[in-house]
């Protein structure tokens, strides 16, 4: 038997952004209270590198940077087998997989395959399997494409990940990561810590004590998320008064951009990483809601879901309610706010 004292555990978090800040690091944090004498690795890709320095730089962190990761299948597997390799000579006495994606979990069963001891999501076929089909030219595409024919899991709730799970009675508070972590990972424990300390911008901290400053995020992975009317808005709300900046193209680190959403006023964002981004600095949100609903979110506002595009006017008038129906700074709408309340700031 393996005592507290000798854990060595690796957390498997790779994409994208926004689940490494919201998923991951919370994760980490729970691990480090369950285990508080165990060593934590964490497995990543690209920016979750950074937000994983940032938010635990004692924990030790690699996997795959930027370019590293083949869009080409079989490329693919020789990185991860590559890993493979590195995540056996570590000896973990731990293995878990909190991500969703094709190729973590393809690494996972070939490490659950090899003996290792694994927790979390895996493929549901093995290695050999796969690899025989992809030769004989009889795998489906959907089995590579959609989690729901390739994924399995040693967390039984894991099955939920594929409801419509927002519509139920129960509605987290804290939207997808409360839901991801309590239940399909069964982690009732965990206190979904994603916080994050940075410096704030100083150029906009001077300029907020005399404006507004709003953080513009509208593109997204997809098409149909991405807001089109991006350079409409951004100049209606500068029209209105308000300090208006978006720099969510990788153009600069991941610890400038937090310090510049930590000197801001508002996040108004479509569903993406730039949420969790601000939530894990204190910035409240309004998320552009499109076709996503969100109940899966929770933010402290939302647009009703539609499949056309928010009005420019609309969203204006949004913000300058929010910012009117504030009697200080003091008084903005945590994200621990109830689901009723976080209904309640839909318009």
């Amino acid at each position: 038997m393996t005592s507290p004292e000798q854990e060595k555990i690796l957390v498997i978090r790779m994409l994208g952004l926004g689940d490494v800040t919201c998923i991951g690091v919370p994760a980490v944090r729970h691990l480090k209270k369950q285990y508080p004498n165990a060593e934590i690795h964490v497995l990543t890709y690209a920016a979750g590198f950074e937000v994983m320095a940032l938010a635990e730089p004692q924990i030790k962190t690699f996997g795959l940077k930027s370019g590293e990761w083949p869009e080409d299948i079989i490329a693919a597997m020789e990185s991860f087998l590559g890993l493979a390799e590195i995540i056996i000579g570590e000896a973990y006495t731990k293995v878990i997989n909190l991500d969703t994606w094709f190729m973590p979990c393809f690494l996972t069963r070939f490490l659950k395959d090899a003996g290792e001891k694994v927790e979390g999501n895996y493929i549901g076929m093995s290695i050999a399997d796969l690899v025989d089909q992809f030769q004989k030219q009889t795998l489906q595409p959907s089995f590579v494409n959609d989690p729901s024919h390739y994924m399995q899991s040693t967390w039984f709730s894991m099955v939920r990940w594929h409801t419509t799970w927002w519509e139920s009675e129960y509605l987290p508070e804290r939207g997808y990561p409360e839901f991801y972590l309590r239940t399909c990972c069964g982690w009732q424990s965990a206190e979904l810590d994603m916080h994050i300390e940075v410096k704030q911008s100083s150029k906009l901290a001077k300029i907020r004590k005399n404006k507004k400053v709003i953080a513009l995020a509208t593109d997204a992975r997809t098409a149909e998320r991405t807001y089109p009317y991006a350079e409409e808005l951004k100049t209606a709300l500068q029209a209105a008064g308000f300090e208006v900046w978006s720099k969510f193209d990788g153009s600069q680190s991941i610890r400038e951009t937090l310090g510049m959403l930590k000197a801001s006023d508002l996040l108004i964002s479509v569903p993406s990483a730039p949420q969790w981004m601000a939530t894990a600095v204190g910035c409240p949100s309004l998320i552009i809601s499109g076709m996503v609903d969100p109940r899966t979110l929770m933010p402290d506002y939302a647009t009703d879901m539609s499949n056309l595009p928010a009005s420019v006017e609309s969203l204006v008038e949004g913000v300058v309610g929010i910012f009117d129906d504030s009697t200080d700074d003091s008084t903005d709408k945590s994200t621990d706010e109830s689901a009723d309340e976080a209904e309640s700031n839909t318009y």
